[in-house]
């Protein structure tokens, strides 16, 4: 009977998820800017007097409903990457039984990259923003602490978007209610936050996919 309270509980929360997005307020105003960068930058591998710093809040697509994550490193003054590094949370296992688990109880985490965060045919938005170097060194420290503090994962309670949306509000910005879909809820995330000429991009909706509508808004 128990085990029945918990699905059906999941069940109400997933279902009000899908039906609309909360605003929460960050802890500051945020003092970071988003500026023009190419996602499709070549790697580089020497570091110039231009180098600048930057995080991407980015979503993917996957089997089930998708993953959001973060990436952060350097550019070069042409916008090339020169390094980088990816944090989001997830089940550490591969089993799909110990993922379907994670929507019942909480799952051991992995709080690195997975298979498919850094290929460009699985991005389904992002949103990226340019950071001096001690914002940099700051926000770091702060995705380090995250990734000590949280060792598991639960799709309801604490999920990928979760991860993101504490990260985001460390640098003062508003974070969606966490039970969107991946895709949508970076989308939200930039729109709520970098307004019209904010540097990102989300792919069609798969349901709508003969629209651009929802492209680069």
């Amino acid at each position: 009977m128990a085990l029945f309270g918990i699905r059906l509980w999941a069940a109400i929360l997933m279902a009000v998820a899908l039906s609309g997005c909360q605003n929460i307020a960050g802890s500051r105003q945020a003092s970071f800017s988003a500026q023009n960068v190419n996602v499709d930058s070549p790697v580089g591998s020497v570091e110039d007097s231009g180098t600048q710093h930057f995080i991407e809040f980015r979503s993917r697509y996957a089997l089930t409903y998708g993953h959001s994550f973060v990436v952060f490193g350097r550019m070069d003054s042409a916008g090339r990457v020169l390094d980088q590094e990816v944090a989001g949370l997830a089940p550490k296992s591969d089993n799909p039984n110990v993922y379907m688990a994670g929507h019942l109880v909480p799952v051991t985490s992995s709080v690195g990259g997975t298979d498919g965060d850094l290929e460009k045919e699985y991005m389904s938005a992002f949103w990226r923003v340019n950071l001096s170097e001690s914002e940099y060194r700051s926000l770091v420290t702060k995705i380090r602490k995250l990734q000590a503090s949280r060792p598991v994962w639960h799709a309801v309670i604490y999920n990928c978007n979760s991860f993101v949306g504490d990260i985001a509000g460390f640098i003062g910005y508003k974070a969606p209610f966490h039970l969107l879909t991946p895709r949508n809820y970076i989308h939200q995330l930039r729109k709520m936050n970098g307004g019209q000429d904010a540097t990102g991009w989300t792919a069609p909706n798969p349901k709508t996919a003969n629209s651009s509508s929802q492209q680069n808004r």
